[in-house]
């Protein structure tokens, strides 16, 4: 179901596009306060020394283009990429088709090398950093550094305690971990290199994206009046989605100069002090009097800061984990690595159980109610999807006793799982030969290839195997490890394995630290009391907080009282659930897209965090979630069940052969191709069909009747085209350029309808077939169809017009082909299509690739006063348009309610700037032949633009 907040965000998006196109901040900013509170805060920098730097990077956006994603499958890049499987060398860090070019005038794969050298930034950033570095506080002097001078994370605030300086002091922490992490970038290379993949901006983005989200949650949450830095918060504003694991083409842009990154976080930086240390909101009263902050209040956007920056410390140390080695270097201060690295005698090959990896037995489980959900007045900084309420009912189970280690996948790497098609998906299959990969992509090849010998990366170094730590591996390759497993061993049951299940990962966590415990105890979240310096030592031990800077033995830490180990932290564990909102789920005004547009069923949930999860991460109430090709210092466990695995998918089935299916079939909605041979209107008997529904005169020279003569005949029916055209002229539209517009016009008869009482009509249709015919009745050709009778025998009749409709009035229309999703392309571009009075979209909706692109088209094509005539049977078939974006006909994954059509168009048109004008019932009647009819009931629906 499209939500407004969906519509926003779509509505941004264009918006930011737009202001690359035109080198224009989109001022977007400047009129998103929702709510106002009292004595805003004034930023305190001005950047007019930033001028250049606008021009700079504005002139250089001027000559690079926007590009589009070319339409690409699965199966096309499983069979045109070259690899050879045979041979176990995969070049990992190919990403990029050097033979594309970009307007920059290089090969797509060198694009980004024109951020580089053009203020003398790398001398500064090549070797360790100095204190300078850091914007705020140094490390050594920052809440949270140890006596040894290493900085671990703080505690999650209590938000039912805070202080000017309490909520001071995590900012400082969350802040410069931040930086921290970022001296371990070495040079300016790193800082715009594209990641190995292409799915993500380069580092510089995220170096500018936390302080951006800062000012502008600020500003919309009414604390700060103005922006910082308007253009900086324009293009640091939105980040990257996961997209499609071939999609390589959103790096090419100019971006800021570091230095200039790094002036503009001195500013945020100071910006934000202020206001935590004089907004009257945090009004302390010197410390005496600690003030509550919930969702209401307008700090809450603080905090949400804090916790946005944390997530982005978390991801941006895998992008670090994933630059090549020689770019980065450890930054001092930061955690070391689990010291089981430096006591290892591991061997680079052929591992055995029980001396370099201990064994993973699997342990029942006895089942039970979970519920889910945070409580809206537990007092720490919550997103949106945390809270609400499930209950889920798990039956027994078992679980291994620890996650998959490295030692255990060898032997699935070893015995050719990678080069094994049946173990895969057909999505997860497709990523696998894409990426070329024949082992995990962490796991560094340090002997000949097919010897089977591996180091393994960390963050900043290559270190020696350690078999005993856990694998980190995608979504795919944890279901393949499964059945592979489930192949070679065999399940404790009759199923075969699979992942957990979010539910399932609260019952084997330690019932001391459960979502019931904290529910009743806040110091039950473990996080909230407990510092990353602490979090290693005592009965609940774990590797979680930054207490390490890199994973550990899967049996380091005690096991919980199932006797189930690293239940939190160590590595994120991907589950069977789709992401998806608990009951009575409800997004923040201050950042109403967060969880949205992720509730797509392409999105995999992890559960338990990692050893860099810190802040709300950590936390017990945490919901979080990735695509299925993504690395997120992510592992798995495996779990077998008699019963169906408890999880909450909002599609049907898993992400087995789902995920790159349903992103492949977007991808052919954004491409919008026009080709007429996977066209499913291109064929002759669907011709005919259509000019007879569209021409119901024709077969009177013949006398041949549109509907055989019979008591009851549903010639009501009839003239369905022109009685839609006559609804549009009964609805009176205001007159402002006397133009319509018939989108979908098939073969005609609407629009020529339309024709009598407008002075122009442009139609369109995606047939070519349709559009050619309507072209050969208007310019007067004599055109004959066949009309079923019985079997294979037809009668031959002639196209013959409604009264009224002469060669004048066909003149007035100008036919072409078109695609209804590219309206708004159509209205920025495309040469004479303008705007119209009146547009008609006659059963059409319900068999668009995506309805919302046609829709949203509308306040750009529609005059003031102008109206809107939508009729459909609401139709939906995932033949013609997927699941994820139909407007209604399914029920609510929560609630179980079913969710309308109607109800959603309504919603989506008012928020467009339309108001409902009329509706009714109207049927139309399609011959099949004169004993057989489809007889379907429309519902017409006019709206006015106000």
């Amino acid at each position: 179901m499209i939500s407004a907040a969906m519509l926003s965000r779509s509505a941004s998006s264009s918006l930011r596009i737009m202001a690359a196109r035109t080198n224009r901040p989109t001022g977007r900013l400047l009129s998103i306060t929702t709510r106002q509170h009292p004595l805003p805060i004034i930023a305190k920098r001005t950047t007019v020394y930033r001028t250049n730097l606008r021009e700079n990077a504005s002139a250089a956006l001027a000559s690079t283009t926007i590009i589009k994603r070319a339409k690409s499958s699965g199966a096309a890049v499983a069979s045109t990429l070259e690899y050879d499987d045979d041979n176990d060398t995969a070049d990992t860090n190919t990403s990029y088709d050097a033979s594309s070019t970009t307007d920059l005038g290089r090969p797509r794969q060198e694009a980004w090398k024109v951020n580089l050298n053009r203020r003398g930034d790398n001398e500064w950033l090549t070797g360790p950093r100095s204190e300078d570095w850091y914007t705020g506080k140094s490390p050594k002097l920052c809440p949270g550094v140890d006596s040894h001078g290493v900085l671990r994370s703080l505690p999650l605030p209590n938000l039912s305690n805070v202080t000017r300086q309490s909520a001071k002091e995590y900012f400082d922490n969350s802040w410069t971990l931040f930086e921290m992490l970022f001296a371990g970038l070495k040079g300016e290379e790193p800082f715009y290199r594209p990641p190995v993949h292409g799915l993500r901006h380069p580092q510089i983005f995220y170096y500018g994206h936390t302080p951006c989200l800062y000012v502008n949650k600020l500003r919309v949450a009414g604390v700060l009046e103005k922006p910082v830095n308007a253009y900086f918060e324009s293009i640091f504003e939105v980040g990257v989605d996961e997209m499609l694991w071939d999609d390589m083409h959103k790096n090419d842009m100019v971006w800021p100069t570091v230095s200039e990154v790094y002036e503009y976080r001195k500013d945020v930086y100071d910006t934000v002090v202020d206001a935590i240390m004089t907004h009257p909101s945090l009004d302390d009263k010197g410390g005496a009097e600690p003030v509550t902050v919930n969702q209401n209040h307008p700090m809450w956007a603080l905090f949400m800061g804090f916790e946005h920056e944390r997530i982005h410390l978390e991801t941006s140390s895998v992008l670090f984990r994933e630059t090549p080695i020689e770019l980065v270097q450890t930054p001092a201060h930061f955690p070391a690595l689990h010291p089981s690295v430096y006591s290892s005698t591991s061997k680079a090959t052929q591992p055995v159980e029980g001396e370099d990896f201990p064994a993973n037995r699997m342990i029942a489980v006895k089942g039970k109610d979970v519920k889910l959900g945070k409580p809206l007045d537990f007092p720490s900084y919550g997103w949106d999807n945390e809270y609400g309420e499930r209950t889920m009912t798990v039956p027994d189970f078992y679980a291994s006793e620890h996650m998959v280690t490295n030692g255990e996948f060898w032997q699935f790497v070893a015995d050719g799982g990678y080069r094994n098609k049946k173990y895969w998906c057909e999505d997860g299959w497709a990523w696998r030969t894409h990426r070329n990969l024949k082992w995990p992509f962490f796991w560094k090849q340090v002997g000949p290839a097919g010897s089977h010998e591996y180091g393994l990366r960390t963050i900043f170094e290559e270190v020696p195997m350690n078999w005993d730590w856990p694998v980190d591996v995608t979504y795919y390759e944890s279901k393949a490890f499964c059945k592979y497993k489930s192949e070679k061993d065999g399940s404790p049951t009759s199923k075969p394995y699979r992942l957990l299940t979010e539910a399932e990962h609260q019952i084997i966590r330690h019932p001391r630290h459960s979502l019931d415990a904290a529910r009743a105890d806040v110091s039950a979240d473990k996080v909230m009391v407990t510092a990353g310096s602490e979090f290693a030592h005592g009965e609940t031990a774990a590797n979680l907080n930054m207490a390490y800077s890199s994973s550990s033995p899967v049996d380091a830490f005690p096991a919980s009282e199932s006797g189930h180990r690293d239940t939190i932290g160590n590595n994120w564990e991907w589950t069977e659930d789709h992401f998806n909102p608990l009951k009575n789920f409800e997004v923040h005004h201050v950042y109403d897209d967060f969880s949205t547009p992720c509730f797509d069923g392409k999105h995999s949930m992890i559960v338990g965090g990692s050893f860099m999860s810190t802040g709300d991460e950590a936390s017990v109430f945490a919901r979080f979630h990735f695509r299925p090709h993504f690395l997120q210092h992510s592992g798995f466990r495996m779990v077998a069940s008699e019963e169906d695995a408890p999880a909450t998918q909002l599609f049907p089935g898993s992400f087995a052969g789902q995920a790159a299916a349903r992103d492949e079939a977007e991808e052919e909605e954004e491409d919008h191709s026009l080709n007429s041979e996977n066209n499913v209107y291109e064929t002759d008997d669907l011709l005919a069909m259509y000019l007879g529904l569209h021409f119901p005169s024709s077969g009177s020279n013949e006398n041949v009747n549109p509907i055989m003569q019979h008591e009851h005949a549903p010639t009501h029916g009839l003239r369905f085209p022109q009685r839609v055209a006559e609804l549009v002229c009964k609805l009176e539209p205001e007159r402002t350029n006397n133009r319509a517009l018939d989108v979908g016009c098939s073969v005609g008869g609407s629009s020529f309808e339309l024709a009598k009482s407008f002075e122009h009509v442009e139609a369109f249709d995606f047939s070519n077939n349709f559009v050619e015919a309507a072209k050969r009745i208007q310019s007067g050709e004599e055109l004959t169809f066949r009309i079923p009778v019985e079997g294979e025998i037809s009668e031959e009749v002639s196209v013959v017009n409604e009264p009224g409709v002469d060669s004048d009035v066909m003149k007035r229309v100008n036919f072409f082909q078109g695609d209804a999703c590219a309206l708004s392309e159509y209205a920025n571009s495309k040469e004479g299509f303008g705007t119209f009075d009146a547009v008609m979209l006659s059963n059409l909706l319900c068999r668009l690739p995506d309805p919302m692109a046609a829709l949203s088209a509308m306040p750009k094509i529609v005059n003031k006063g102008g109206v809107v005539v939508m009729v459909t049977p609401f139709t939906w078939l995932e033949e013609f348009t997927p699941k994820s974006k139909w407007l209604g006909g399914f029920h609510d994954p929560v609630s179980q309610e079913p969710l309308y059509s109607k109800d959603n168009l309504k919603q989506i048109m008012e928020s467009l700037g339309f108001e409902k004008i009329h509706e009714e019932q109207m049927p139309l009647v399609i011959r099949e032949h004169q004993r057989k009819y489809q007889y379907i009931l429309s519902e017409a629906t006019g709206w006015r633009r106000i």
